[in-house]
């Protein structure tokens, strides 16, 4: 990497943050503070999470539908199998950029946070204010956790989707179809791997959603 593709990132990424810092105080000029922005960030992660577990789940029946092929036009199985490939990286993607947009509200949110409790000139108001920070950080990080531990199951998936896919785009035969059929238990476990993982993070959603809402 260049020097001169290296500060365009580097500005890049300057403009963005500034961006994303000018978005959220546009959204508390009209009422919507940091605390509902993240809240509702979660809550998309936490939905296309669900979403994203029943494409890889459908993904999976199409491949193993693939496995059963008796005869016939191959090029429509590699069809079928290519749009369930692509929808499941495209979910994937999705899931990375909801992941992000709550990183990027929270270290907005715990600064704010951070930066009033030292204006309290109460004191007991500000050991509890800082107590809950601490609290509410502890939990975000448990939540953040468990998402990027689902999102790291995904890359592994997509893979031997693609390869594959690939495979059978390459190969329109019948080793195309033993080499699925001799892949197709470890597709399955780890598809079943990634659906768990998926359903403990949106378990920690609904967890910290709930925190965040009674607090």
């Amino acid at each position: 990497m260049n020097r001169s593709y290296r500060l365009l990132m580097v500005t890049f990424i300057v403009l963005l943050s500034a961006c994303s810092t000018m978005y959220l105080e546009g959204l508390e000029k009209i009422g919507i503070p940091k605390r509902d922005v993240m809240v509702h960030r979660v809550e998309k992660a936490r939905d296309t999470q669900g979403e994203t577990k029943e494409q890889f789940k459908s993904a999976l029946e199409q491949f193993t539908a693939a496995t059963n092929f008796k005869g016939g036009d191959l090029e429509d199985t590699y069809k079928r199998l290519n749009d369930a490939y692509e929808e499941s990286k495209g979910k994937a993607d999705e899931v990375k950029g909801r992941i992000a947009d709550i990183e990027s509200v929270s270290e907005a949110l715990f600064a704010e946070w951070r930066e009033e409790i030292t204006q309290y000139s109460n004191q007991s108001m500000k050991q509890s204010s800082q107590q809950k920070l601490v609290a509410t950080q502890a939990h975000y990080k448990q939540l953040i956790a468990s998402m990027k531990q689902a999102e790291a199951k995904i890359e592994p998936v997509l893979r031997v989707f693609q390869d594959q896919v690939m495979f059978l785009k390459h190969n329109l035969n019948a080793r195309a179809i033993a080499s699925l059929k001799g892949e197709l238990g470890n597709i399955r476990s780890d598809v079943s791997t990634l659906v768990a993982s998926m359903e403990k993070s949106i378990n920690e959603a609904n967890s910290f959603i709930k925190t965040m809402e009674n607090k």
